[in-house]
């Protein structure tokens, strides 16, 4: 999951690294060249792969345990369940860092290679680039707790992971088409903004520390509906 969300996230930056640089003048237009910093960070802050998927892992690693059959000596040996629930969030926490940290390493890495082939300056400061970097890891982190609680909730593998994907592509962009101004307060949407993603509709991205207690806070909730619905039932 790890080589695909990178390989994923890279041919994303290249696209829009190529469109920015080159092809006809609507294009650049649309997106901005890469001379100024609404082009470059256009490339840099492109996590939604590595998002997504971290937050599918989290879903599979603990669904996956019912599915298998894991889960039944993993309660044998910890009988305190929520215990279980709690280590796994912060086993998931590094984890999905390391899909940030790889998408953040793809995105610089072409946004930078193709600024440079032009001759352009470097039109987003260093700090910026430093600021998408670790956005990128913490949500990815933070996400993939959520799906840790998710996976937990819902306990059918299948069916954790089909609610993640839809979650994040079809479920939030229609309440964001309803009500705007709760946009930056999607647990997804506040993730990829904590990267420098562009919000759907222009809406106003929350502050760093905002938008990771947002995301941090629906793992929280999620966590707890799971430890108090679906982990005491019998594993069988």
């Amino acid at each position: 999951m790890l080589a695909v969300s990178t390989a994923l996230t890279l041919a994303l930056a290249l696209l829009r690294a190529i469109r920015s640089s080159g092809g006809n003048a609507s294009a650049r237009l649309a997106a901005g060249p890469l001379s100024t910093a609404h082009g470059l960070a256009d490339v840099l802050a492109s996590p939604t792969y590595a998002m997504i998927l971290a937050l599918a892992l989290g879903a599979a690693a603990t669904a996956g345990e019912f599915r298998h059959g894991t889960a039944t000596l993993t309660y044998l040996a910890v009988p305190a369940r929520t215990r279980v629930l709690a280590a796994k969030c912060c086993a998931a926490l590094p984890a999905g860092a390391l899909f940030g940290i790889a998408a953040s390493a793809a995105n610089t890495a072409t946004g930078l290679a193709f600024a440079a082939s032009h001759g352009y300056h470097l039109a987003v400061p260093a700090a910026t680039i430093i600021r998408y970097a670790a956005g990128d890891a913490a949500g990815c982190a933070l996400l993939a707790a959520v799906g840790v609680a998710i996976g937990t909730l819902i306990r059918s593998q299948v069916a954790a992971v089909i609610t993640v994907f839809a979650w994040a592509f079809l479920i939030e962009g229609a309440l964001g088409a309803l009500s705007g101004p709760i946009i930056p307060y999607l647990p997804f949407q506040a993730a990829t903004s904590l990267a420098g993603t562009t919000l759907p509709g222009g809406a106003t991205p929350l502050s760093f520390a905002a938008a990771a207690a947002v995301t941090a806070g629906a793992a929280f909730l999620l966590a707890a509906a799971a430890a108090r619905i679906t982990l005491p039932r019998d594993i069988t």
